[in-house]
């Protein structure tokens, strides 16, 4: 909304270096905005919640539900303040043209009411969705993300490419850009699910994978930086910054309440977003795989209860005393404020490795979509 107002004052006034021109000050603001609601909305949604949700901290395994005890009854969906952050704050500082951002505030939406109704049904009833239906439901909404991002690409010849980093390789994808789009939502979406498990552990990591791939869409929107690079320009792209600087401005605002020990959980609410926000901007950027590597904590959790399922059912042993893998060094006596501040020292290390990791081949091709819609006026 700011944009296009200060849009609309600086065309009809001829000055320029307008609002729109600095990406950089819009996100710093974004942050500050998404912070700012989230700190002043905290206490009055967290007397809201506990007086209807609170978590009631059933656990298969009976040894960490009695190490959480004294987590028992503690106010849960407190993902609802940090999407209104992030959305008030989108809205009113990007531009409302940009193709992508009907993606990022559908996926924003749409996840938070699936992880609405399971948080519900588990304050409800002691069990929240069915995980087929839990799934189905995520991926109605991440298959009408991707159709919507393909839709920016649908005029290229040849479709879009995956990028294979470090490298010159570039594989074309065509119409599997949809499913490899709803694969990268899914999975970034329900790691970050899982590793929502200690107070603080999932948003701390969060802000370090989050700042390292907002900062690949922010290189990959600029035509000089990403030829710099050597990585695909998609033009429009660094407007996802501003959606990224307010989801790390809305998670600060979070921690400040979901410190140890915490006054409000995330929950599916805020968790299943969050992640899915994470493989959008990776998608985007076209650094997909290199995701894997950004989001090294979140990857090493979810393949935790990969492992750990598949053991059990193959050879009814168990890999970890516990899974995901936090909890296994919970169970093994490490100090809970221990495990989260090494999580993000190890997911921080994962992020610096990406952006490290950035630099393609000499060659690598960029892959320009569709301009966003461009305004009248005249400089």
């Amino acid at each position: 909304m700011l944009y296009w107002l200060w849009e609309q004052a600086d065309w009809a006034s001829g000055i320029g270096g307008s609002l729109p021109d600095h990406l950089t000050l819009r996100t710093l603001l974004a942050a500050l905005c998404s912070f700012g609601l989230a700190v002043v909305l905290g206490p009055r949604l967290i007397l809201w919640l506990q007086a209807r949700y609170r978590e009631p901290i059933v656990s298969d395994c009976k040894p960490l539900e009695r190490l959480q005890t004294d987590k028992r009854w503690t106010p849960t969906m407190g993902g609802l303040f940090i999407t209104a952050g992030i959305v008030a704050a989108t809205l009113l500082l990007a531009d409302w043209q940009n193709p992508y951002l009907p993606a990022a505030l559908i996926l924003l939406v749409g996840l938070s009411l699936v992880g609405y109704c399971d948080d519900r049904l588990k304050v409800t009833f002691g069990k929240g969705l069915r995980a087929g239906s839990k799934l189905a439901a995520q991926a109605a909404v991440a298959i009408v993300v991707a159709l919507v991002v393909y839709g920016t690409h649908r005029d290229l010849a040849g479709g879009l490419e995956l990028v294979i980093p470090c490298t010159d390789i570039a594989l074309p994808l065509g119409l599997g850009f949809i499913p490899l789009t709803v694969l990268v939502v899914l999975s970034s979406s329900n790691a970050v699910n899982l590793s929502d498990g200690l107070d603080g552990l999932a948003g701390g990591c969060l802000l370090c994978s989050l700042t390292a791939v907002g900062g690949m869409a922010y290189v990959a929107g600029h035509a000089e930086w990403a030829a710099q690079l050597s990585v695909p320009h998609v033009r429009g792209a660094s407007e996802l910054t501003i959606v990224a600087g307010a989801a790390i401005g809305a998670i600060l605002g979070f921690l400040w309440f979901n410190c140890h020990p915490a006054q409000v959980f995330m929950g599916d609410t805020g968790s299943l977003p969050l992640g899915g926000l994470l493989g959008l901007l990776a998608v985007v950027a076209r650094q997909e795989l290199l995701l894997i590597v950004v989001a090294g904590v979140f990857v090493a959790e979810a393949l935790s209860v990969i492992l750990q399922v598949g053991s059990y059912r193959w050879r009814r042993r168990r890999i970890f005393r516990c899974a995901p893998l936090h909890h296994h060094f919970q169970l093994s006596g490490c100090a809970e404020n221990k495990i989260v501040v090494r999580f993000w020292i190890a997911s921080a290390l994962c992020a610096i490795l990406g952006l490290a990791a950035l630099k393609g081949g000499q060659d690598a091709r960029p892959v320009p979509p569709a301009a966003p819609a461009q305004s009248a006026r005249t400089h």
